[in-house]
């Protein structure tokens, strides 16, 4: 997931108006922008559910983060952002709605799928950061994570379909970091935040983040990522019931070959010890982890193709990919995507074929049997801002 934070201002550009800031020596600037993504996919297996996803033997379906459902059509995203820039501080104000805002943000509880009456959904990213100098900031509030090669964001990704190492998170943190520029070419960011995933923090304990940042030459980028938290639930004093930890150490590099030619690289390794999530007790360690890898090629400034080749293993059975029977399980995953540009840059078309193949049996077919593989062909349409 190239970072978000870092991408906003490259992202989308947007009407700006000009805010007096007392406090800098220069006039303040309000920069607007957002998107909204809607979808088909049409699924070679014809399952009754209509199910991108497979089944496992609760009924619950685990194989894709957001595009859920095929044969028919669906929206992803509504974003409406604000981003306030002046000498001395910045801050984001950052909404989305939709079903890809509710299951990116599913960590909180107050209003999982939509509690009547609630906004705290609509909240994807808010925070201030302060420049302390022009090398040394601190960022505090929610933010998108800093781990990965993909955000949520689909004029971002190249591909529209997220990749499981996505999908497996995490997805945001709330918490304060603060990040130093040793050079414009390298940079060290830590922090501390909530648990992972959770507006609420459910022990006393703090997770550690971590950034650096380098980029060996012009066009080669490598970010090396990592955060360890402790996911212990409290009991009624107050004292987390056990050590029930968490930690995810992650390599994204991306390298603009030439003018037209890119190619990127996102490997994880996760482990998870404890009661965390049902892991299997206080002596009991399961990993997890994934390679994919990206390329893509402009053959003209408004059509390019890219494809994503991923490896992702969960036979530990501790993330939430799973067989059909509930089972851990591994998967291979090729997603070929066209990028379409139109109306000034305003819309993006991503046609996409994507062809899954698991360990075991997960996916429905039409006559209600079940194999390991599955193969999706369908269009999105983006607007942005």
């Amino acid at each position: 997931m190239r970072k978000l934070f870092l991408l906003v201002s490259s992202l989308f550009f947007g009407y700006e108006t000009v805010a007096q800031d007392s406090t800098a020596s220069t006039p303040g600037k309000f920069t607007f922008s957002g998107y909204m993504d809607t979808y088909y996919f049409g699924n070679f297996n014809n399952p009754s559910s209509q199910s991108n996803l497979g089944l496992n033997a609760n009924g619950a379906s685990n194989a894709r983060a957001f595009d859920q459902r095929s044969g028919q059509f669906g929206i992803g995203l509504v974003q409406a952002k604000a981003i306030y820039t002046a000498d001395k501080v910045d801050a984001v104000f950052d909404l989305a709605f939709g079903p890809f805002a509710d299951l990116g943000n599913y960590g909180n509880n107050v209003a999982l799928l939509g509690t009547p009456g609630s906004t705290a959904l609509a909240i994807k990213q808010a925070y201030i950061t302060f420049k302390a100098t022009n090398k040394l900031t601190f960022t505090a509030g929610q933010f998108g994570t800093h781990i990965g090669y993909e955000v949520i964001d689909a004029p971002v990704n190249y591909n529209y379909s997220l990749s499981n190492l996505f999908n497996n998170g995490p997805f945001y943190h709330i918490g304060l970091k603060g990040q130093y520029a040793f050079s414009d070419r390298a940079y060290l960011m830590l922090g501390l935040v909530n648990n992972v995933d959770n507006i609420v923090d459910n022990n006393k304990k703090k997770g550690v983040i971590g950034q650096f940042f380098f980029s060996p030459v012009l066009g080669w980028n490598v970010y090396l990522n990592g955060i360890v938290s402790n996911e212990a639930s409290q009991d009624v004093t107050g004292v987390p019931a056990n050590n029930a930890s968490y930690s995810l150490f992650d390599l994204t590099t991306t390298y603009q070959i030439t003018e037209k030619f890119f190619l990127g690289l996102n490997a994880a390794t996760g482990a998870q010890k404890g009661d965390y999530q049902n892991v299997g007790g206080p002596s009991t360690t399961k990993t997890w982890g994934g390679v994919a890898v990206y390329t893509n090629y402009a053959f003209t400034d408004k059509f390019g193709l890219g494809a994503r080749y991923e490896v992702f293993d969960n036979k530990s059975n501790v993330r939430g990919l799973t067989d059909a029977a509930g089972n851990g399980a591994s998967v291979n995953s090729i997603t070929i995507t066209g990028n379409i540009t139109m109306a000034d840059a305003h819309v993006l078309l991503k046609p996409e074929l994507r062809i899954d193949s698991y360990s075991a049996n997960k996916f429905e077919k039409g006559d209600g049997s079940l194999t390991p593989s599955q193969t999706t062909l369908g269009m999105a349409a983006i607007f942005k801002f």
